[in-house]
């Protein structure tokens, strides 16, 4: 089945409010078989509405919109969509006795405007809401009297998150699965770290021919490139038998560069290699600021492999308190091979780490040279004194440099911890 979704709402379409629905929609029928092919956001207009649902009909013949079923005068969906299907609504007794009942678990009465969410469509069906106040509607034009042309399902559900998600799960797909196919559209992500995407790409070769009928996405961003293969509209085990043998490949192929699947943190892979080895971790930071032992100390349970970190940003700390010479400084600069090692041996020693990393650079938007060009770093890892340095130039803002430069800093680590 193809479906598609319409958030509505005009804080989707001045920014203020990102559409987190329509993907929490898509992923969830993905995985029942339901394809998404579609997403639309409109504005709390009635036209709008209307067209957004009549041409996603037209297209596929299913459509399921979020938003626009509270009781103020924005929210005017329900309305739109019954003047779509040429049908009147009609108060509901057994809606409204469900939220008067509902507030008064909660010590409050309803208002006067609370009795438009008791209004239904004529010969919709209502999809109870335990969780919040606007019920749910189901519109099939084949079991309703609908204007003439109208023809498909329409599915209404509220914008608040959680009331829309657990209708989603509790009402809506168990009556698509009821009427589905047997089949489910699936994905699994490859994590990848330290490799451009046209190399990775290059790397990969014709790779999409030998896992089709799945495809496969290139996902760049912070912590690098994501690689998403997808099943669609196929049998269950087929699905994963298919997915796992091109997660493989996918693995077989990037080499050194993946790290894991799914919501695989590097960080975490990074304390868990180092605590099955009985090592202890430091790090010493300027142009990340603290970002690398964020990174390391966002994951419970880092205290018994992390010993901590210092930010030296100014070059008077990286002499005091990483004994970094300040000749060596004033000789090679702060962004330097030299200086990023001497401050990788001064973590180790002056906080008894087996293993660190530093990284010293320069995070923009100015200070860079033609020899140093903004997002310039020097990368160096300290593993039992044997020390390993790289250069980098790292594109992106300053914000997008010092969080790539953090995750080079964690790829340098687990790196050093496999050969170890």
């Amino acid at each position: 089945m193809d479906i598609e979704i319409v958030t509505i709402g005009t804080e989707l379409l001045l920014g203020y409010t990102l559409d987190s629905n329509g993907a929490e929609i898509a992923r969830s029928l993905g995985e029942h078989g339901v394809r998404v092919v579609r997403r639309t956001s409109v504005g709390d207009q009635s036209e709008e509405i209307r067209e957004a649902v009549r041409g996603a009909l037209e297209r596929t013949g299913a459509v399921l919109t979020t938003g626009g079923l509270g009781p103020t005068r924005d929210d005017v969906s329900k309305r739109a969509v019954a003047e779509l299907f040429g049908v009147s609504l009609r108060f509901d007794d057994a809606v409204w006795e469900a939220l008067v009942s509902r507030f008064a678990k909660l010590g409050r009465v309803p208002v006067a405007s609370n009795r438009v969410q008791a209004e239904v469509p004529e010969g919709a069906t209502v999809l109870p809401n335990r969780w919040g106040t606007a019920p749910g509607l189901w519109l099939d034009s084949t079991r309703m009297a609908t204007r003439e042309g109208v023809r498909g399902l329409v599915i209404m559900l509220p914008g608040v998150p959680p009331e829309m998600r657990n209708l989603l799960q509790h009402e809506v797909i168990p009556r698509l699965v009821q009427s589905g196919s047997g089949t489910v559209v699936r994905s699994l992500t490859v994590r990848t770290t330290g490799i451009p995407e046209s190399t990775l790409a290059e790397r990969l070769g014709e790779i999409e021919t030998d896992i089709a009928p799945l495809t496969l996405a290139y996902l760049p961003g912070e912590d690098g490139v994501d690689l998403r293969v997808t099943a669609w509209a196929l049998p269950p085990a087929n699905a994963e038998r298919r997915l796992r043998v091109a997660a493989e490949l996918l693995q077989a192929r990037g080499g050194e560069h993946v790290y894991g699947e799914g919501d695989t943190d590097l960080a975490t892979l990074v304390l868990e290699s180092a605590r099955a080895r009985s090592f202890h971790i430091a790090v010493a930071e300027s142009c990340t600021g603290g970002l690398l032992a964020k990174r390391l100390t966002d994951t419970p349970g880092s205290s018994d492999v992390f010993r901590g970190g210092v930010v030296a940003y100014d070059n008077a700390l990286k002499t005091s308190l990483l004994d970094v010479p300040l000749e060596l400084i004033k000789r090679h600069g702060a962004v330097s091979e030299e200086v990023a090692r001497a401050m990788a041996l001064g973590a180790a020693r002056r906080l008894d780490a087996d293993l660190t990393a530093a990284v010293t650079g320069i995070a923009g938007p100015g200070g860079g040279t033609p020899d140093k060009p903004v997002g310039t770093a020097w990368f160096a890892t300290a593993l039992q004194g044997d020390v390993a340095t790289l250069r980098s130039v790292i594109p992106g803002s300053r914000p997008e440099m010092r969080a790539r430069a953090a995750q080079a800093g964690l790829y340098l680590l687990i790196r050093r911890l496999r050969s170890a």
